[in-house]
């Protein structure tokens, strides 16, 4: 039995908002940087809301790399160049995990609306060795 009218009118608010909060996903993407320059994701499908990338590079990559998570429409390789970079500015940045050595990982969390992103590592020269994945955020 509820013993004060404030403690109902918490849990009630409470109980309405876990009803009608909004059905946003929150989704894992397990994305790994290999050693024949190119980055495996476990999806390339997600649904909006929080997403958080599992990013670890193979041990045998001999290569430090980063994971940058772009808005685009563009494909994955058709991305601009500048001196063997993406110019990050000419997009929509969402996040970024960098200096993931051989052999390790890090974890980013992101919220993520529907479209389609692009996936680079952008130390230099490393997006035109094939670095690059695409990602579909879906409502």
């Amino acid at each position: 039995m509820i013993s004060s009218p404030r403690t109902a009118v918490f849990l009630g608010v409470t109980v309405f908002g876990l009803v009608c909060s909004p059905g946003y996903a929150e989704e894992t993407i397990k994305a790994t940087l290999l050693k024949n320059n190119t980055i495996q994701l476990d999806t390339s499908r997600v649904k909006a809301g929080t997403v958080t990338f599992d990013v670890s590079n193979a041990p045998d990559t001999a290569q430090t790399h980063e994971l940058v998570v772009l808005k685009t429409d563009l494909a994955a390789d058709k991305l601009p160049v500048k001196n063997g970079q993406v110019p990050e500015s000419q997009f929509k940045k969402m996040g970024e995990v960098e200096d993931l050595v051989p052999g390790k990982g890090k974890r980013m969390t992101l919220k993520l609306a529907p479209g389609r992103y692009v996936l680079i590592c952008n130390r230099p020269g490393h997006y035109s060795m094939g670095l690059h994945a695409s990602l579909v955020v879906m409502p």
